[in-house]
């Protein structure tokens, strides 16, 4: 799963990342895609605390050693406003290639809980603010996104129904249908900071319990179908260890077939001090139906060619 190269420079989970600059890199509730021989992150720019800043985008070749683009989205005024809260930056290439970025924008008191859209013509941006909406009229707090045969779906946390899955329109600009919606085992609400994945023909779909800025044991559920039946929750770390103190962000898939591999990435927040927030990056196991993470001090990935 993790393919070791000498020139390869390691992942050490509970620290932050320096980017070319010599910055902590602001790889907070971070999104990220593979296109051509290149990783594209994007973080949200906690420099200024819990209000927006700025989408800040970094590439990487081996998800250690990151550089950085550039700012793809600044606030503004109205949902991008500096008062306002826009976390989970998430972007998808449209099969026109254009990219999308999708984001959580919501008013500090999240009584807003809106899904935010803009568009570029590259990677890095700048990308144009589009608008938000609640998707279907539901809420929409903590997101992912999936892609799959150039259909875009929107991975939504809304905790008056459970995790819902939304099909997005042609145009990723908008939740078109509801596909399907997951809860907690015991009924009383879904998971937010979801995450999907597809590998042998089995979805993993993962989820933090609704602890704040506290973390928990993560999990994860699985089903052949988009659609569901969706399997139980399971831990995919050490009960009681809270995910090693740390929250899904994204899961990466790296290569295919006997070389796929996948990679957990979380969040530690310091609700004290969000920039250095430390990050919790580690190999992530998927096979036949489980998903797992163990903790390494350091790591190093070997990426196959795209």
């Amino acid at each position: 799963m993790t393919f070791e190269t000498p020139q390869a420079v390691g992942i050490r989970p509970g620290t932050v990342f320096i980017d070319d600059r010599g910055d902590v890199a602001q790889l907070h509730g971070v999104g990220i895609q593979r296109f051509g021989d290149r990783f594209y992150a994007w973080g949200e720019d906690k420099s200024a605390g819990s209000t927006f800043t700025a989408v800040a985008c970094y590439s990487s070749t081996d998800l250690a050693r990151w550089r950085f683009e550039g700012r793809s989205l600044v606030a503004g005024s109205g949902d991008l406003g500096a008062d306002r809260v826009v976390e989970r930056p998430k972007v998808l290439r449209r099969p026109d290639g254009r990219y999308v970025m999708l984001l959580h924008v919501d008013t500090t008191d999240y009584a807003f809980a809106r899904v935010g859209y803009a568009v570029a013509d590259d990677p890095v941006g700048p990308f144009r603010y589009v608008g938000s909406e609640r998707p279907l009229g539901n809420v929409s707090r903590d997101i992912g996104v999936y892609q799959e045969d150039g259909v875009g779906y929107l991975l939504s946390e809304d905790r008056e129904q459970g995790l819902q899955i939304y099909r997005l329109a042609s145009d990723y600009l908008s939740a078109e249908a509801l596909v399907a919606t997951t809860l907690k085992d015991d009924r009383a609400h879904g998971y937010e900071s979801p995450a999907l994945v597809r590998h042998d023909g089995t979805y993993y779909l993962f989820g933090s319990d609704l602890t704040g800025w506290s973390t928990n044991d993560n999990k994860v559920s699985t089903a052949t179908d988009l659609r569901g039946p969706w399997s139980p929750w399971q831990d995919i770390a050490p009960p009681g260890s809270a995910t090693f103190d740390s929250q899904v962000s994204t899961v990466v898939p790296i290569g295919e077939g006997a070389r796929s591999s996948f990679v957990y990435v979380g969040d530690r927040w310091n609700q004290d001090d969000l920039a250095n927030s430390p990050a919790v990056w580690l190999p992530l196991e998927i096979s036949g139906g489980r998903a797992s993470i163990e903790w390494v001090d350091e790591w190093r990935l070997e990426v196959p060619e795209a």
